[in-house]
């Protein structure tokens, strides 16, 4: 496993910038309006437990599906976000106290809702001395005791402002899989992800195989925000010698004239053929089309990434 802990400097490619220009959505992105009833009683769970999701603050575009079955990605420690990412749809600013009793009511929802697989994310909290990181290991402890057959994922910040035992409190509480996004090219960082650090997030990722190798661990990347397939290419590389298991890749959508807009949008064919090259490098699952989500159909695909890593150990 190639070390990361020193990266060496890489020239960033020509960045995207940002005009008021919007391009009309294809026919592959568009998606029916949640109207079920699977929906409407998703909707109730999440009110009555007093809960955040990722689905509506981030306006997830398989909000409908997801919620129609029952699956809902749970956002903690509020709604306010810390960073100020030019993609993403949460608010920006000063967030609320951590509101402890926050991870008994994710896990009495978990087990309302019968969910067999739950991602549960949040908000980057660079006000916390861990980033969070107890509160994640204790909403992990809940979902366990309440709902202990339920298989869990986390999406977590990147705890750059944090000592290394924020990361290993959360790898400690043994989530099924740790995913961590590295969401765009290093060289389109400054533009859509100016609080981050590329290599931090790609050592986070390795960091976690070296704490425990059983941990599954999972990254995602948005295109159409300025990119190259070169440029693709070279992250699925640097995921692989992190030994990254799963890879998702999918179409940035601009939620507000306000973010970062878009480039462009990514063929059907360019995706599956990102997903050919995903295979081809060794990725354990990959999911690569343009409503790709990091939590979208996350249940289905850990089944098949367990059972992808039995057979591959034989």
């Amino acid at each position: 496993m190639r070390d990361l802990t020193i990266p060496a400097e890489r020239h960033p490619e020509k960045a995207h910038r940002p005009t008021t220009e919007r391009l009309k959505k294809p026919g592959w992105i568009r998606v029916k309006a949640p109207n079920s009833k699977g929906f409407k009683a998703t909707l109730e769970t999440v009110r009555e437990h007093k809960l955040v999701t990722v689905c509506e603050e981030a306006a997830c575009p398989n909000a409908g599906e997801c919620w129609g079955q029952g699956h809902a990605t749970m956002m903690i420690m509020g709604e306010i976000c810390t960073r100020g990412c030019t993609f993403c749809n949460v608010a920006t600013g000063k967030p609320n106290a951590l509101d402890v009793f926050e991870p008994g009511r994710v896990a009495d929802a978990v087990a309302k809702l019968g969910l067999k697989h739950v991602v549960v994310t949040s908000v980057d909290r660079d006000d916390l001395a861990d980033g969070g990181a107890e509160h994640f290991a204790q909403t992990i402890r809940a979902i366990r005791h309440r709902s202990p057959s339920t298989t869990i994922e986390v999406l977590t910040p990147d705890f750059l402002k944090c000592d290394a035992t924020a990361l290993e409190t959360v790898v400690a509480a043994r989530p099924d899989v740790f995913n961590h996004n590295l969401e765009t090219v290093p060289g389109l960082y400054h533009e859509v992800r100016p609080g981050a650090r590329y290599f931090h997030s790609l050592r986070l990722l390795q960091r976690v195989k070296e704490l425990d190798p059983t941990i599954f661990t999972k990254s995602g990347i948005m295109v159409g925000l300025g990119e190259d397939r070169p440029g693709v290419l070279q992250v699925m590389d640097d995921m692989r010698a992190a030994d990254v298991d799963f890879l998702t890749v999918g179409q940035y959508l601009q939620p507000t004239p306000k973010h970062h807009h878009i480039a462009r949008f990514v063929t059907p064919e360019e995706f599956a053929a990102y997903e050919a090259a995903a295979w081809g490098k060794g990725f354990l699952m990959v999911s690569a089309t343009p409503l790709t989500r990091s939590s979208y159909h996350a249940g289905d695909d850990f089944a098949r990434l367990r059972e992808n890593r039995q057979a591959r150990l034989g």
